[in-house]
């Protein structure tokens, strides 16, 4: 299979994830601005995970980019990161039905900690049957930003049962360090060499 049609299957799944998310915004009975007040949670709680949904499609897309070939366990390691992105919409929702409550808040981490760690698989799989001198190896280098985040949600998930605001502060600063654009994929891709940082 070419990874053309690995990276269509992959967009259209994203696609329905960011449409099921926007579904579940609920327009407030009223005009009066107030009545937006009830619905904040849940809005807020859409547009971060738009966000996350956003980096993961980003990223991926790059890092096909930088893909040879696809064999059945990238195929795979690929399904098992689309399974925890799929669970997004549904945390989302009850992360913000319940105003950010302890265990929702908690369970979004666990989420976004799996699809983290999905994520590191499939780029981990990608590497083994490319060699560790393929262009994905040579651009991700040391992945800074690949092992900070799963540590940052583990704690963020501890973190949820004393104050989820803390938890939900951290969840933001992840998805703003990734919002930054690594450039390293495509520096690699035009050049053949490779930034370790």
């Amino acid at each position: 299979m070419g990874r053309g049609r690995l990276e269509a299957f992959s967009d259209g799944v994203v696609a329905i994830l960011i449409t099921i998310l926007v579904l579940e915004l609920k327009v407030p009975h009223g005009s009066d601005p107030a009545d937006l007040l009830p619905v904040l949670p849940v809005f807020l709680c859409y547009v971060l995970s738009f966000i996350y949904l956003g980096i993961y499609w980003n990223n991926h897309h790059h890092m096909l980019h930088a893909t040879e070939r696809v064999s059945g366990g990238i195929l795979w390691a690929n399904l098992h990161l689309l399974f925890w992105l799929s669970l997004i919409p549904f945390a989302t929702g009850w992360m913000g039905e319940n105003n950010f409550a302890a265990a929702p808040t908690a369970l979004y981490g666990l989420v976004l900690l799996m699809a983290a760690m999905a994520y590191e698989l499939l780029k981990r799989t990608i590497i083994a049957d490319q060699g560790d001198h393929s262009l994905l190896a040579a651009a991700v280098g040391r992945d800074l930003k690949g092992k900070l985040s799963p540590l940052l949600y583990a704690v963020a998930i501890l973190l949820a049962a004393l104050d989820p605001r803390l938890s939900q502060a951290i969840y933001v600063l992840v998805a703003l360090i990734w919002l930054v654009p690594d450039r390293r994929i495509a520096r690699v891709l035009r050049s053949g060499t490779a930034d370790r940082r």
